[in-house]
């Protein structure tokens, strides 16, 4: 299982740097020639429409990683299959290249600045990225096949060669291979199985175009467009092609490949067959018309030897009007200073309108129940739902009536030793709660706490010390303050938590938002690992690299006008600029 979880862990990372890495620095999405070879009806795309400055991403987050965990290589080392042992090689090549970028790219074969591409043909997936030295990259297969025993064949389509590694067993009936091959300066990863067709496999390669193109649809200007993304890149899942290819035999390209794998395989069956019937493919299509895609694009890039900045959005689109209005109105107020990805260590909000929470969740309930449907797996779930509605929510959030939100924020902190005991020096910190009226909130709460019984709040922002009724010893260095700050009862300790609670004093409550979260990894790891060297503990490799993280990161949730909207944001900073 451990083994299992560190593999899991470097898909996990790798998808992540990926996708982060795709999305960088614009030609018109239209004028890409590789984007002729993408189909117009795949159902997942993600590519960069300019070259993404790889080297200088790299020499900016390549003090992350100067203390990879050795002891964590060795475990990968023993992953018992050989294929499990290539890909384990390659990672610790792309690991040990990591702390010199220039090393990396000139290992792997790739250029400062690259262009890179992932979208499926059906459900055959295809990745292209560019490489002006192919015999590099040969190279650091060659040495993943000596470490791990693998051997390629060498095979040939329509005059270009490519390799191939089996992912299946020598005596199993059916096939399935990893493929490499390098043409015109693309190298092309990709699969082949015992029913990939030739024709398919000469449009991963770069032989043959698309019918009916991405390049020529018009989908990837009108994302960029709707959702006012930069032209940098884009990416999406098209749902109603995937709906499509689940409830129909012939009506797409992975449909297609589906009804012929199921044929083969199932001795005719078809485990679709329950939804692809006439009522389901109507009532599921329906669905996908009113759910079409997932995008995602970016807001804000920067990227240089010192430092990188990205911002990005992910919009689940929906044109379920009801969904989104119920939804608006549940959006609260979350403080400004957690929109400054600098500004704290950690920070959490969430923005929730309490009065709007059970009348919009009811008016969302009431949506799926409408219409009746009949599709069978599709009315059971109705029925199932029918029997959870969430009128009873009211009852609980009457408690905390006219509250838009709350947050926790932490600005700093010390850690001391004493006695060899690990001591909280000083903390400065900020938790609030916004409301219409918080003192009435707060003597609501009283009666509940015996603690607060004798706690009196002024209206003039006045701060009363909690530490007597928290019981907490002069020496700990604590003093929570409690008071109210125009429409925010807020605790706060040390002096950037005053400062801070006395700005939002001035912020008057507004819907602005649903949840927002940030981390400053080294801030956050920092003191712990500074007082276990004081301690003279050792300290464990995994631990001792997060000392030099220097990465701060935020994601937040939000609907608009598009639909449900995830957003992220990634810092990193070279070392030196700690």
């Amino acid at each position: 299982m451990k083994k299992m979880v560190i593999a899991a862990a470097i898909i996990a990372a790798g998808a992540g740097a990926y996708w982060y890495t795709q999305h960088g620095a614009s030609l018109s999405a239209s004028a890409n020639p590789l984007l002729d070879y993408v189909p117009a009806d795949t159902p997942v795309f993600s590519g960069q429409l300019k070259p993404f400055p790889l080297k200088a991403y790299l020499q900016s987050i390549s003090g992350n990683y100067q203390q990879y965990p050795t002891d964590a290589l060795a475990e990968l080392g023993e992953l018992d299959s050989p294929m499990g042992k290539f890909f384990v090689s390659l990672y610790q090549q792309y690991m040990e290249g990591i702390k010199e970028p220039a090393v990396l790219l000139k290992t792997f074969g790739l250029a400062d600045e690259v262009k890179s591409y992932f979208y499926t043909l059906g459900a055959l997936p295809v990745f292209k990225i560019e490489m002006n030295q192919a015999a590099a990259f040969w190279a650091v297969l060659d040495k993943a096949e000596k470490d791990s025993a693998v051997t390629h064949e060498v095979r040939q389509i329509g005059g270009v060669d490519y390799r191939a590694y089996a992912l299946s067993d020598v005596d199993s009936t059916e096939k399935a291979d990893l493929l490499f091959a390098h043409r015109d300066g693309i190298l092309t990863v990709t699969f082949s199985t015992s029913v990939t067709e030739p024709e398919l496999l000469e449009m991963a390669l770069g032989l043959k175009k698309a019918p009916q193109s991405l390049a020529s649809s018009g989908i990837l200007q009108e994302i960029i467009k709707t959702h006012g993304f930069t032209e940098d890149s884009i990416s999406f899942i098209n749902h109603v092609e995937i709906v499509k290819a689940l409830t129909s035999a012939d009506s797409n390209m992975l449909s297609k490949q589906l009804t012929k794998f199921f044929a083969n395989e199932n001795a005719g069956e078809d485990p679709l067959a329950q939804i692809r019937t006439p009522e389901c493919r109507t009532e599921l299509t329906a669905i996908a018309a009113n759910w079409p895609r997932t995008v995602a694009g970016l807001t804000a890039f920067s990227v240089t030897e010192k430092e990188s900045h990205m911002a990005a959005s992910f919009v689940i689109e929906t044109k379920n009007q009801p969904i989104l209005a119920a939804m608006q109105k549940m959006r609260g107020f979350i403080p400004a200073h957690l929109a400054d990805i600098d500004s704290t260590i950690f920070s959490m909000g969430l923005g929730l309108d309490v009065n709007e929470v059970a009348p919009s969740l009811t008016a969302i309930w009431d949506d799926l129940q409408k219409p009746m449907l009949t599709c069978a797996p599709l009315a059971e779930l109705q029925a199932e739902l029918s029997q959870q509605s969430p009128a009873m929510l009211g009852m609980f959030t009457g408690m905390a009536n006219g509250v838009k939100g709350m947050s926790v924020s932490l600005f700093d902190y010390k850690m001391s030793s004493q006695d060899q005991e690990p001591k909280l020096e000083s903390l400065d910190a900020l938790v609030s709660l916004s409301a219409d009226n918080p003192s009435m909130l707060f003597n609501m709460v009283k009666p509940f706490a015996p603690m607060l019984a004798e706690v009196q709040l002024a209206e003039n922002g006045e701060a009363t010390d909690l530490s007597p009724v928290f019981m907490l010893p002069p020496e700990l260095g604590i003093k929570p303050m409690l008071a109210i700050k125009g429409q925010h009862l807020v605790i706060y300790s040390g002096d950037k938590g005053l400062a801070q609670a006395n700005k939002l004093a001035v912020e008057k409550i507004a819907a602005n938002g649903l949840y927002s979260m940030s981390a400053d990894y080294g801030k956050i790891f920092t003191p712990v690992l500074t007082l276990l060297e004081m301690s003279g503990e050792p300290i464990p490799e995994e631990f001792q690299m997060l000392k030099d993280y220097n990465m701060r990161v935020q994601m937040s949730f939000d609907v608009n006008k598009q639909g449900l909207v995830f957003g992220s944001v990634m810092n990193a900073k070279a070392g030196d600029n700690k």
